[in-house]
């Protein structure tokens, strides 16, 4: 089983290479606006999850400089767990007025980033 994941995750990010959408064009004083909201945000992601791959598109959709934590390393992987309470994936972390938030779904996370920043 670890071969074939291992296999269709190759693919998967060649496909994703391959495919990649456009990133969004802005002005520069927007992008500064909005690449000081997205400081306080950060996904927690494996680099072959098709869901993960799936955020990360959207991410690049809008334009959006997120900081990508992979969920793999100790480290990272201990703070999604005893913070976000999960070891799942995708996830994003966020920050706002003083409280962190942890969103689990890739829908509800490319919503809210849509929402957010569209």
């Amino acid at each position: 089983m670890f071969i074939v994941r291992w296999i269709l995750g190759r693919i998967i990010l060649i496909l994703n290479f391959i495919f990649a959408p456009k990133k969004r064009k802005r002005p520069q004083d927007e992008q500064s606006k909005v690449d000081a909201a997205t400081k306080l945000l950060a996904l927690y992601e494996y680099k072959a999850c098709p869901f993960c791959v799936k955020v990360r598109r959207a991410m690049r959709r809008q334009g959006l400089n997120i900081e990508t934590l992979d969920a793999k390393q100790d480290d990272h992987k201990s703070r999604l767990v005893s913070q976000g309470g999960h070891a799942k994936v995708p996830c994003l972390r966020i920050e706002e007025n003083g409280e962190t938030r942890w969103m689990y779904e890739s829908s509800d996370i490319i919503n809210y980033l849509d929402k957010r920043f569209a």
